[in-house]
């Protein structure tokens, strides 16, 4: 179903998209499927909603955001069975994830009381200066499958919470659970046409969301390729954008390390949501002295992962997307061996009696070197690849990607070391012995090619208002 002006709507043209469950290729349902048409009367709906909405004060919409936060708390073992059986991940990452998802509302439903304005000091004594922030507008949000309900809420979220309407276009993989979203705002009453869902054509609904006049921001997380299309589309009417874009995390482990909360470190940055994050780790860099040995280490606690169906107990990696995620892994794991890696462990797709879906086994791959895809291109699975070093000079000149600046993991127990290495990371997210720095209150997002603008705390409430200046001569 679409959601828009308040009301569950079938397309018009009355098409549906069948919904897989990626560890048994199995349909699981069908939604609508909308297009252009769609997209246009939701964004009429949002734009109708806008100067009601923009009007209400802070308190009342966090009031709103506070009964959604409650619902999705209700909700969340019912929205939990539904993610993973869309998109795949063990039941209790997908707890987990609903558990994040109502961080970003509950931190938004507090900030939507503290948006300021500024006075500033007057260069004449018979003027008056002041600087207020207001909402920028009707807001179409982009969200992927991988993290299908925290991407909704750290987007809208703010949103809502800035005075903004919303247009909010989910993964085609993973409808069902942004449908599970929108029945909470509907049974928290927000006002009709202030959140609106279209499901569908990918290149139909974001023709019509960078196109259309009434669409004032555009806000995406994705690849990095179609993130530079939805810019280049939005160009014309200088929209403003914010970009969550391809990311190829470097997990450097010095000498001085303690190794077994590194490889607890890999295990949560890289097996987690089978490596099918934008903060994944990519290249795991190692000092040399201790390479054989903590690769030994990693492989022998990686072996121990459990490969399976995520609505069974006791799973720990699910499976990929789809078919075209998996030839993706196996082709840069072969690559990889083709340039001399070393597989420890994994190296192919699982075979177990009852896997019907996409599942490959979590990998781990020594002696990587800068002829492989798997050090350049984005993997997106559980491939874990080892590459040693020398010297702290020699690994700084090495993980810094040309393109890429998202996340980057650095374990060591030299304090000063640490403070180096954090200065020459050139990422927007830094971890010092910390795989898991994700917080609703710090701010999200990359440099290069990782981004543009942040997610999370004041810093993503910020990217939905715009600064009106007020000058009064008295």
């Amino acid at each position: 179903m679409l959601y828009i002006n308040g009301e569950w709507k079938e397309s018009k043209s009355g098409k549906t998209l069948e919904v897989i469950n990626p560890a048994t290729s199995e349909r699981i349902q069908e939604v609508a499927f909308g297009g252009t048409e769609e997209t246009k009367e939701a964004i009429a709906a949002a734009t109708e909603a806008f100067p009601i909405w923009k009007k209400t004060t802070g308190k009342e919409r966090g009031q709103y955001l506070e009964k959604v936060a409650a619902l999705l708390r209700e909700k969340t073992d019912e929205i939990a069975v539904v993610m993973t059986s869309e998109m795949g991940k063990p039941i209790p990452e997908a707890i987990r994830e609903i558990g994040i998802a109502i961080d970003y509302v509950d931190w938004y439903a507090e900030e939507a009381k503290r948006i300021y304005g500024e006075t500033l000091t007057p260069s004449h004594p018979d003027k008056h200066l002041m600087v207020l922030r207001e909402p920028v507008g009707v807001t179409a949000a982009i969200t992927p499958w991988n993290f299908p309900i925290a991407m909704i809420t750290r987007k809208l979220a703010p949103a809502l919470a800035a005075g903004c309407s919303v247009i909010l276009k989910p993964a085609s993989a993973t409808p069902l659970t942004a449908i599970k979203v929108f029945e909470c705002f509907h049974e928290a009453e927000i006002p009709k046409g202030v959140v609106n869902l279209v499901i569908g054509s990918a290149s139909e609904i974001a023709g019509e969301m960078t196109s259309n006049p009434d669409v004032k921001k555009i806000t995406f997380t994705g690849s990095t390729e179609v993130g530079k299309k939805l810019i280049q589309d939005s160009a014309a009417q200088l929209k403003k954008v914010s970009m969550e874009l391809g990311g190829h995390a470097p997990f450097i482990v010095f000498e001085d390390a303690d190794l077994d909360l590194a490889v607890e470190g890999i295990m949560l940055t890289k097996f987690k949501n089978c490596g099918q994050t934008c903060i994944s780790t990519n290249r795991i860099y190692v000092a040399e002295k201790i390479a054989e040995q903590f690769g030994q280490k990693l492989a022998n606690r990686v072996s121990t992962l459990t490969i399976g169906n995520g609505l069974e107990e006791g799973i720990d990696v699910g499976p990929l997307i789809d078919r075209k995620a998996l030839e993706k892994v196996e082709e840069h794991v072969q690559d990889a061996l083709s340039h001399n890696g070393k597989l420890l462990c994994g190296g192919k797709q699982a075979v177990k009696e009852g896997l019907k879906g996409s599942f490959y086994e979590p990998t781990v791959i020594a002696g990587a070197n800068e002829n492989m895809k798997i050090l350049t291109e984005e993997t997106f699975g559980p491939v874990a690849p080892i590459i040693s070093f020398t010297s702290e000079e020699e690994v700084i000149g090495k993980v810094n990607h040309e393109q890429y600046g998202l996340a980057s993991y650095c374990y060591t127990k030299d304090l000063s070391r640490a403070m180096r290495v954090m200065r020459e990371l050139d990422y927007g997210i830094v971890g010092i012995n910390d795989p898991t720095p994700i917080v609703a209150q710090a701010p999200f997002g990359g440099m290069k090619e990782s981004g543009i603008g942040r997610e999370g705390g004041k810093y993503g409430l910020e990217e939905y208002l715009e600064e009106k200046f007020v000058s009064i001569q008295i």
